[in-house]
């Protein structure tokens, strides 16, 4: 036999081996999935179609290359049937003519060729059947193998849970979703004092404790229908030996596969140790470390509470009490005794109303405060007031001490609908002050007038500082009259506070704030330059009437080393001269000077000014005292004055009075010192005071204090209004 031609044809008239390669390639990428490329899947067939050819050339024929074309055709994954029955058909019918050369065949070509058809057949179905077999037999070892693997990771999942559940330090039980216990581990039997086995014949109910049996129940009820695949509280439970322990428990809902509850895991740890502590922490953080009370922070949550709590009706009273002098015990007896003192009056309050169900707290310091919660009205929050002072009062021994205590104590009564916490503490707090001011070992109650006159007067205090910054003070002039021939020959400087909102107010509703605040020195600083520019002005255009302008200096003024200083400033920078210059003091100012101030009332006087004692009379004088002192005036008092009345007047005259000034103006007069009657407010006062030699009067009757341009005017021989 001739050897097969090259692949590629001899013959140009037909398309050999490569062609025929080329569609039988094409053929199998038509008829079905190929995983290579075009050229990979034609050289592979080229190979095949050469060894077919070769097949049907060869001199011993055998049809064996045919079933390994076709074994291999399984192997390239050219599996598709109708692949097949193209390669057999394409064998017998094309295979001989286009890629044998002519010449000398092989006389059986025809038996040969349905030959290798048979084998490649044979080979293709062969090969199909044995990958088959092969990936059955690896389908199902890896499902025994995975079977095997699921039984061993459950076997060690159940072993490493019976490890964790038997050795876990924590309680783990497991119960049924009727409640009964199926099984618990040796921590959880250990912690209730049972043992395993009892505990499985005992159904979770049993241990809730009694305080807790409702809500743990309904909890446990949600978990088991499913409301909840877990919850986590702290709860107790009670021990076998009836003690209570004190727990934090997880408990987790295990379900069948169709979603059906199926039992409960719970996971509880001992906390008895870890709440007692947080209780003892808590007791500290709203107790009163020296005396046990609750503190300021658990009557403010207490107070809270009641108030969250209270219907429309409801009312609220609060005792608050403050300790008399206990600042002299800590600082005669020490503060060892104080405490001691503190202690012993703390639970004597605690034991007076206990039995009423009130809360006694420690504010702080010596104050304490009694909520009266549920009374029917002020009579009740009085009577524990009264309570608690009695309480008080009785004689305590401290050491070898027998101490006398009392108390001042602030009543605040109301309905909690028309109040708040600190609306009620405040009020608590301004009538305890009302209380100490009135007295000791006394109750005050609440008056909301009261109240708001003095929230009226501390807004006055607030505003003093920026109303002197603003300018929004005046003076005015109350002329002093020579009471011989009608003249005026001084004034009184009286300053006054033109309010934006108030209108005009006079100097009784904030001199004496400015004095509590120690702003009176600037504002007497102030109406002392203002004085004496207005009275030089007057000198400047009247110098022969000597007007003589009198400023009242605070005891605060005249205690200020800097006073001399002030006044000579003042004098310097108006031009006023000295001896036009009055300065009014009371007369306990005066009588108490010593040291500085008293070098201080000789340094004015060696200024040239005059000093005056202001109501006079109303005081202790020590007239021995009053002999050496620098004064020049004396101003009688209003009170004896007024008490000067005609025969028709009612009230009747008082004698008495009318003998008092005679006798203070024979004393002035005998200590050289001219003598002013204030507050002289009618004619008949006029003339007594001038028969009785009084040397000047000021008052209603001679006019009232006025502006600047109307003593002015006055000074011009105008009519004024």
């Amino acid at each position: 036999m001739s050897a097969v031609p090259d692949p590629g044809g001899t013959d140009a008239s037909r398309p050999g081996a490569q062609g025929y390669a080329a569609d039988w390639a094409r053929a199998v990428r038509r008829l079905g999935f190929v995983p290579m490329s075009a050229d990979e899947t034609e050289r592979l067939l080229l190979v095949h179609t050469v060894r077919l050819a070769q097949a049907l050339l060869a001199d011993g024929f055998s049809a064996a290359p045919a079933e390994e074309v076709g074994r291999a055709l399984v192997e390239a994954h050219l599996t598709e049937p109708r692949v097949l029955d193209w390669s057999v058909r394409a064998l017998g019918e094309q295979l001989p003519q286009r890629v044998l050369p002519p010449g000398d065949l092989p006389p059986d070509l025809a038996a040969r060729v349905a030959a290798l058809q048979g084998g490649l057949a044979a080979g293709f179905g062969r090969a199909l059947r044995d990958r088959t077999f092969s990936q059955q037999e690896r389908i199902a070892r890896s499902a025994w193998q995975a079977r095997d693997s699921v039984e061993r990771a459950l076997r060690d999942s159940e072993a490493r849970f019976r490890a964790v559940f038997t050795g876990a330090v924590i309680g783990i039980g497991i119960a049924g979703i009727d409640g009964q216990i199926i099984d618990v581990n040796q921590s959880f039997a250990d912690m209730l004092g049972y043992s395993p086995e009892e505990l499985r014949q005992t159904n979770v109910s049993s241990l809730f404790h009694a305080e807790d049996a409702a809500g743990m129940w309904e909890m446990y009820q949600e978990l088991i229908e499913g409301k909840h695949d877990s919850v986590r509280v702290e709860k107790r439970y009670y021990r076998k030996d009836g003690t209570v322990v004190w727990t934090d428990l997880a408990v987790s809902l295990i379900r069948h596969d169709d979603g059906r509850p199926r039992f409960t895991v719970a996971m509880i740890e001992d906390i008895t140790q870890r709440y007692e502590l947080q209780q003892r922490l808590r007791f500290q953080a709203l107790h009163d470390p020296l005396t046990g009370l609750p503190n300021r922070t658990l009557f403010f949550e207490t107070l809270g509470q009641v108030f969250a709590d209270a219907g429309p009706e409801q009312r609220i009273g609060i005792c608050f009490l403050d300790l008399d002098g206990f600042k002299a015990v800590n600082d005669s007896l020490g503060h060892d005794l104080g405490d001691r003192l503190l202690i012993t009056i703390a639970r004597r309050l605690s034991d007076c109303v206990i039995g009423q169900g009130h809360l006694v707290a420690r504010m702080g310091g010596d104050e304490f405060v009694i909520l009266v919660n549920g009374g029917e009205g002020i009579d009740d929050a009085v009577g524990v007031a009264e309570l608690a002072l009695a309480a008080v009062a009785a004689p305590v021994l401290v050491g070898d001490h027998q101490l006398a205590v009392s108390a001042s104590v602030g009543v605040v009564e109301c309905p909690a609908s028309e109040t708040s916490v600190s609306e009620l503490m405040k009020a608590a707090d301004t009538t305890l002050y009302w209380a100490k001011a009135e007295g000791r070992g006394r109750w005050a109650v609440y008056d909301p007038e009261r109240s708001a006159a003095d929230i009226a007067r501390s807004a006055l205090a607030a505003g003093l500082p920026a109303a002197l910054d603003r300018g929004e003070f005046v003076v005015h002039y109350q002329p002093i009259v020579s009471l011989l021939d009608g003249s005026m020959i001084a004034v009184e400087a009286l300053v006054r506070w033109a309010h934006p909102e108030l209108g005009l107010v006079g100097p009784d509703r904030f001199i004496g704030l400015a004095e509590e605040t120690g702003l009176i020195v600037r504002l007497g600083e102030w109406v002392l330059r203002q004085a004496c520019r207005d009275a030089r002005a007057w000198h400047r255009e009247f110098p022969g009437a000597k007007l003589v302008v009198s400023v009242n200096l605070a005891a605060r003024q005249a205690d200020d080393p800097a006073i001399v200083d002030t006044v000579a400033s003042a004098l310097s920078r108006t031009g006023l001269p000295a001896e036009l210059l009055q300065l009014e003091l009371t007369e306990s100012a005066v009588m108490g000077t010593a040291g500085e101030p008293l070098r201080s009332l000789y340094r004015l006087a060696d200024l040239g000014v005059r000093l005056a004692i202001d109501d006079f009379g109303t005081g202790y004088s020590n007239l021995v005292y009053l002999r050496r002192l620098p004064i020049h005036c004396l101003k009688l008092a209003g009170p004896f004055v007024e008490g000067i009345r005609g025969a028709g007047d009612d009230p009747p005259p008082d004698h008495r009075d009318e003998r008092i000034v005679d006798a203070l103006v024979r004393l002035a007069h005998a200590l050289e010192l001219s003598v002013t009657a204030e507050a002289v407010e009618t004619g008949e006062q006029a003339e007594r005071l001038r028969a009785l030699r009084c040397d000047t009067g000021q008052g209603r009757w001679f006019g009232p204090p006025a502006p600047a341009d109307q003593i002015t005017a006055r000074l011009r021989g105008e009519t004024t209004e």
